[in-house]
Parts: C-alpha cells; sequence; structure tokens
C-alpha cells in the first residue's frame, strides 16, 4: 500500500458530522469505516484528478482547500469551484464514470477516499448513507444553480459580496469564525470563477476597504460589516 494512504476511521473522525449521516448505529459506522479504508496527502499545487481520468471514488476533505478547474479552448484555466475540509469532492465524474475537470490542492490536504462503488453497495443496505449521497449531490446542484444565477445577471461588486458571504458561511458551519477567513485562492483564481477580470477584483476589494464593510491584509480578509454584504447582494433581487 501506498506510505501516504493510511486507515481511518470515520467514526473516529471531527468532520463525521459534515460528511456522513448522522444517528447510524455502531455496525452501519462499523461497515462504512471499512469503506473508507485510506487517506491519501495531496501537496500544495499537486492534482488529485483529472479531467478525463476514469471515475473510481469520490473524496472526502478532510484538511485542505481544493479548486476545481477545466481548460478552455484557448488554454485559459477556467475555475468552476472551491473546496474546503467537510466537503465531497469528485461528484462531477458520476455521470460519465470519468471526471470532468482537474481538482487541484490551493493548500497541503488530505482527503479520504472513498470507493464509489462499495458506497453504492452500502447505500442499499443502509438508507440512510443512500439519502446522505443523494443530499450532498442536490446540494452541489444547488450551489452550481446558484454560481449560474450569480454569473447571469450580477454587477462585479453584488458577485464578490455573495462569493465573501458563502465562503465565510461555509466556514463558520466548520467551526471558523464568522468574520475572519484566510482566502486560500488567488484574486485571478476569484476572477476566473466569478467571471470578473483581476483588475476588476482588486478594484472591487479596495471599494469594499473604502467603505468600511472588510479589512484587507493580502490573503487575510476580515468582513466589518455583514449587513452591508448582504444588502449588495439583496439590491439585485430587489430590482427584478
Amino acid at each position: 500500500m501506498n506510505p501516504l494512504s493510511i486507515k481511518v476511521a470515520c467514526s473516529n473522525c471531527n468532520l463525521r458530522e459534515l460528511c456522513m449521516p448522522v444517528g447510524l448505529n455502531e455496525e452501519q459506522l462499523q461497515r462504512i469505516d471499512e469503506v473508507v479504508a485510506v487517506r491519501r496527502k495531496i501537496k500544495r499545487g499537486g492534482t488529485l484528478f483529472r479531467n478525463g481520468e476514469s471515475f473510481t471514488s469520490l473524496y472526502a476533505i478532510r484538511t485542505g482547500f481544493f479548486k476545481t478547474c477545466v481548460a478552455t479552448e484557448d488554454g485559459r484555466d477556467q475555475v468552476t469551484g472551491f473546496q474546503m475540509a467537510g466537503e465531497i469532492i469528485g461528484l462531477d465524474g458520476i455521470v460519465n464514470d470519468h471526471h470532468t475537470c482537474d481538482a487541484v490542492a490551493l493548500e497541503d490536504a488530505e482527503v479520504c477516499v472513498m470507493p464509489f462503488d462499495r458506497i453504492e453497495e452500502l447505500s442499499r443496505e443502509v438508507t440512510a448513507l443512500q439519502h446522505h449521497v443523494h443530499k450532498i449531490m442536490s446540494r452541489e446542484i444547488v450551489r452550481e444553480h446558484g454560481v449560474m444565477l450569480l454569473l447571469g445577471s450580477m454587477r462585479a461588486e453584488e458577485r464578490l459580496a455573495a462569493f465573501l458571504l458563502n465562503l465565510v458561511q461555509r466556514l463558520h458551519a466548520r467551526g471558523f469564525s464568522q468574520s475572519e477567513l484566510v482566502l486560500r485562492m488567488t484574486r485571478e483564481e476569484i476572477g476566473s470563477y466569478l467571471g470578473l477580470k483581476l483588475e476588476t477584483v482588486s478594484r472591487t476589494f479596495s471599494k469594499f476597504v473604502e467603505e468600511g464593510i472588510v479589512e484587507v491584509k493580502q490573503r487575510h480578509v476580515r468582513i466589518l460589516d455583514t449587513d452591508a454584504l448582504r444588502r449588495i447582494v439583496n439590491s439585485q433581487q430587489t430590482c427584478h
């Protein structure tokens, strides 16, 4: 076995509530432990899977931060999402049995490898797990739909405000601060994800700083006025 692959028990994992269905009995947990037998470490800049690779597993992120991206026809990287500890990555591969994007670690990361055929097998017996897998997929669809709405009609300030609110809300669900975050991604990657030029992202950050909404020190962002960010996003909805 690969030395980077270490046995891990979901039943003792502090992310269990985020990844796994709650309310499982000991025997069911034991069976899931057997499915998720391997952890994999990915160095910053390393790839977990690539576009076109065969799909075999889903991955639960234990530590670290990832971006998913696809190469556009002119060779640029289009960022399609950011994933953090406690989230599941690799769902893109379910449809056609191969991955449709690259998953790149934005910092040193560790994932739990969950072979999909075993998950499916177990899901048939443990309904709570099946329900949970469906819920994760559904959440992913809702998130993607949200991104499409975001890119479809929002101005730069609205896009960046929605992005920051979403990020801080996801981090808060993992026990982090509601107002402070470290951006693991570059301004350029944020721009790629939000459909904005790098200069626009920087200019919008500066505007938020001038208006006293956020404090920015390199990659450290402190949200001083969450309500102001919400108002920026909601002004969009009241216009329609």
